[in-house]
């Protein structure tokens, strides 16, 4: 067992706050690097070992399979082995199988493993498209509309008010969800969603069942609580009763997930709600070198709004390290090619290839570092592609564990008896050259190295102990450490670090993502660049390239880079010819102003619509109409979203401003050369027909050949513009 003065060493002043606060509503303000996990553990350690809560009454609740693993060893390890650290779903599933013969009097209901199949079903009912991604698109909209306590009825008025870009109708999707909510009754199957719903249920409406679970459980942790959604809410509610014993800890600057329902408006009210509450601040930044703190504060300081708990400002505790990096390409190839050279300079000088990171804002972006890092021959992979414990060497190998585990095999050396174990299915002392032989010996060894892990944490641990914690993490997704390059998504990478980091593809219409249209979504993108910067400890490499793969120089880095890359900076004037250019330019325009009242407009929103918010509207309903109609059936024809044609906002500024050619068009913000080239003589001709009211129809019209002629230099504009 630990002892008290033991978990009190090496927490600074604000840590050590929080973890001898006393029962009762805790909320901890912990910004990135902070040391949440390390403090929370420590409390709930501190709790048991006074004697002020029994290890049993404890549930702590994080987000992610491996976030909940990684507290369990730190709790296992700190003398507090009894605690339930679970996810909410895993937790509900939990009590659902116990409560559940109680109240409905039969088996509980099969957690569904195929939703795809009964989405594909319900879509297929209501006469919508069934193509995969259509489908992915309709589950998610079902996902968070449940998960924000949302039913069919409601879908559409809930869609309008929460500015969703709905992939179909919404009464449509309300139609779908209903179908989808009847299959799964039918089948007697329940979805994630579910487990929530009903366990929410049954504390609310069986008082007994309450009352038992709340003589259980007494005290509450919830991790990354800027996350929650008004379903776990309703749950933790549930949980609680009239109760307060709850320690909260998350950090709003974080809150990447709000298309998915989250939001951090619990954390930021926590304070209100129980005004008695201890809370604290953690701003020491044991993660980072001074130089990435400083640049994270000036990407989340630029905010245009920040609340009250919001406004933390990290404070770098490691030595000095290098400044940021900031690289601009041609194209995405060359910045790919230039990756992977300096990754490899970095591992020469002993930075370990599972401590650097190569980060986008979405996947397809992927494909290109996969072939850089390819041709360079260094192992990588990728976030959410194939499960550690999935892989073929990984199952056979724990298979031949089970085995030595049946015979008796010699535990007074863990580690070196694994090793001996493993040698039975390929491992060998020294890795081989490369390809596949050498991606099996990494798992293998990564696997030898986890026996290390549990060696020095628990000293007395035999082969059968170790082979249950493979179970165990085999269960809840938490893997080892592979050696070779991460590539994720920014969203994928929350909650992880490497040493180095390169935060690539960082221009607009990328972060922030096209369809930002809205100064909420353009702060939400801000964040995500937050998250990716402060997930590296030592080097950050931020780039951004003109074009794609052998195309046009259109692009523009993002508007988040502005004020980080120092004038002088090679990325800022990378030889004598762009210093001449820009030397040459004309000065900076004025910001854009209404133009009906010429106030300077501010907000994203105003300078698409190119009015304050204030001014009134003169928008044509008529054509915003026809617009919507036509948007509708470009998206089917093309098989994508609506909002991927244009944004209810774009559409909402061409009803106002009324373009009548090109370079009108591509003045609209949001508008650029690619827009123009797919839609532009559907719009065009939509806004001249309001006005003659002829018979063409969206889609028939064409650009006249004088307009064609006279567009190449305005699409050539837009193009060098954007």
């Amino acid at each position: 067992m630990t002892d008290q003065p033991r978990l009190l060493e090496g927490l600074d002043p604000e840590q050590r706050q929080a973890v001898i606060a006393p029962r009762g509503p805790v909320c901890v303000l912990a910004g990135a690097g902070t040391g949440k996990t390390r403090t929370i553990t420590h409390r709930i350690a501190y709790l048991v070992q006074r004697g002020l809560v029994a290890p049993q009454q404890v549930l702590a609740v994080t987000f992610t399979a491996r976030a909940a693993g990684e507290m369990r060893t730190r709790l296992r390890a700190l003398g507090a082995a009894g605690v339930q650290a679970q996810t909410f779903h895993a937790a509900a599933f939990r009590q659902l199988r116990y409560f559940w013969p109680r109240v409905h009097e039969t088996q509980m209901w099969q957690l569904t493993d195929n939703k795809f199949r009964l989405v594909v079903q319900a879509a297929n009912k209501v006469g919508l498209s069934t193509e995969r991604e259509d489908v992915r698109d309709l589950a998610g909209e079902i996902e968070w509309a449940k998960s924000s306590l949302i039913g069919p009825e409601q879908y559409p008025a809930a869609a309008a008010a929460a500015d969703r870009d709905v992939p179909v109708l919404p009464e449509q999707l309300s139609k779908a969800f209903a179908a989808y909510e009847q299959l799964k009754n039918r089948a007697q199957a329940l979805d994630f969603d579910d487990l929530l719903l009903h366990i929410a249920a049954i504390l609310e409406e069986q008082p007994e069942i309450a009352e038992e679970f709340r003589s259980r459980y007494r005290s509450f942790v919830v991790d990354e609580y800027q996350d929650v959604n008004p379903l776990q809410q309703r749950v933790l509610d549930g949980w609680l009763g009239n109760r307060d014993d709850l320690t909260v800890v998350g950090d709003a600057n974080q809150t990447i997930y709000s298309f998915a329902g989250a939001s951090p408006k619990w954390l930021i009210g926590f304070p209100h709600k129980y005004p008695d509450a201890t809370l604290v601040r953690l701003e020491r930044d044991y993660r980072s070198t001074p130089q990435v703190v400083g640049l994270a504060n000036q990407v989340i300081g630029a905010a245009r709004e920040r609340p009250a708990g919001t406004r933390l400002k990290l404070v770098g505790q490691r030595p000095d390290g290098p400044r940021p990096d900031f690289a601009e390409y041609d194209d995405e190839t060359e910045e790919a090619d230039a990756i992977a050279r300096r990754i490899a300079q970095l591992a020469k000088r002993g930075v370990a290839l599972s401590e650097m990171a190569v980060l986008f804002r979405v996947n397809a972006q992927s494909e290109v570092y996969e072939k850089a890092l390819s041709d360079a021959e260094i192992p990588y992979q990728v976030r959410g592609g194939e499960r550690f414990f999935a892989r073929a060497e990984v199952r056979q190998a724990m298979v031949t564990l089970r085995a030595a585990v049946a015979y008796g095999g010699n535990d007074e050396d863990l580690p070196a008896t694994v090793r001996a174990a493993l040698r039975e299915v390929g491992l060998t002392d020294e890795p081989p050259a490369g390809g596949a032989a050498r991606e099996r010996w990494e798992s293998l060894i990564a696997l030898v190295e986890l026996a290390e892990e549990l060696a020095a944490t628990a000293p007395d641990a035999d082969l059968a102990r170790y082979v249950a914690e493979l179970d165990a993490r085999a269960e809840a997704q938490h893997p080892p450490t592979v050696e070779g390059v991460t590539l994720a998504s920014l969203h994928a990478a929350k909650g992880l670090e490497w040493d180095a980091v390169f935060l690539v593809g960082l221009v607009e219409g990328t972060l922030p993502i096209q369809h930002a249209d809205t100064d909420a979504a353009v702060e939400e993108e801000r964040r995500l660049l937050y998250v990716g910067a402060t997930r590296a400890r030592e080097h950050l490499c931020l780039s951004w390239a003109l074009a794609r793969a052998g195309g046009r120089r259109y692009r523009r880095r993002s508007r988040f880079l502005y004020g980080l890359v120092p004038d002088e900076h090679p990325a800022a004037l990378p030889n004598k010819v762009k210093q001449r250019e820009l030397l040459s330019r004309p000065a900076k325009p004025e910001k854009p102003r209404c133009r009906i009242c010429n106030a300077t407009l501010a907000g994203t929103m105003d300078i698409k619509l190119g009015r304050c918010a204030d001014c009134p509207s003169d928008v044509d309903e008529d054509l915003l109409s026809r617009l919507k109609a036509w948007r509708s059936e470009r998206a089917r024809q093309l098989k994508v979203p609506a909002y991927v044609v244009f944004t209810d906002a774009t559409l909402t500024a061409l009803a106002e401003q009324r373009p009548s050619d090109v370079s009108a068009l591509v003045g609209i913000s949001g508008i650029g050369a690619s827009k123009v080239q797919k839609f532009g003589s559907d719009v065009l001709a939509l806004i001249q027909r309001e006005h003659r009211g002829g018979p063409e129809t969206p889609g028939d019209a064409g650009f006249s050949d004088d307009r064609a002629d006279s567009s190449k230099n305005t699409l050539r504009s837009a193009r060098r513009s954007q």
